[in-house]
């Protein structure tokens, strides 16, 4: 997935150009201005939310986004349930993980995978796998090979994982989607 946050339409159209279909976005409010115009003109492209989700844009991100990469707490499940029933429109979903346990940072506990994938599934999301972002700094590979495991014992096929500095190692480890941003724009001003 090219991750085209804070790029304008004019970066992103070579890549719809090119080929690429499946773009990221970190901002609900920032993929409103520009997304709607390109996916007319390109209808078979997926927009996925990669960034942190707020409850009262829910039903915002339902309808722009096609997958949903930030499940991460009881409270957005069901924000994110009431709106696709409303509007009938289901983007597949990652449960995010906090696989390095750090307080900056999003996602659900570990140890409570469990249970939000159980609310998420009641809830009829449809989730398809889970999302990580390891700690900065820190070798990636055994945070990459914990949320394989998990994501496997969870009965899930899709994992998300690795961006431009560490998406080889993420996809020797299983990732099924990778977030790449500054290697196909460039670094962000």
């Amino acid at each position: 997935m090219a991750v085209s946050k804070t790029w304008g339409a004019e970066a992103i159209a070579p890549l719809i150009a090119a080929g690429q279909r499946s773009f990221g976005e970190n901002r609900v409010a920032e993929a409103q201005e520009k997304w709607p115009e390109l996916k007319a003109l390109t209808p078979d492209l997926r927009l996925h939310l990669v960034g942190q989700l707020q409850s009262n844009k829910a039903a915002e991100a339902v309808a722009l986004f096609d997958v949903i990469h930030s499940v991460d707490r009881p409270s957005l499940v069901k924000a994110l349930a009431k709106a696709m029933e409303s509007q009938e429109k289901y983007p597949d979903c990652f449960v995010q993980v906090n696989i390095g346990g750090e307080a900056q940072k999003g996602g659900c506990e570990i140890a409570d995978v469990p249970a939000l994938l159980a609310e998420a599934r009641a809830a009829g999301l449809p989730i398809i796998g889970l999302m990580c972002v390891p700690p900065a700094d820190i070798e990636a590979a055994p945070f990459f090979a914990l949320l394989a495991k998990i994501t496997r014992e969870q009965g899930l096929a899709q994992l998300s994982m690795g961006m431009s500095g560490d998406f080889e190692t993420a996809v020797m480890l299983g990732a099924t989607v990778v977030r790449v941003g500054s290697a196909l724009f460039g670094g962000r001003a």
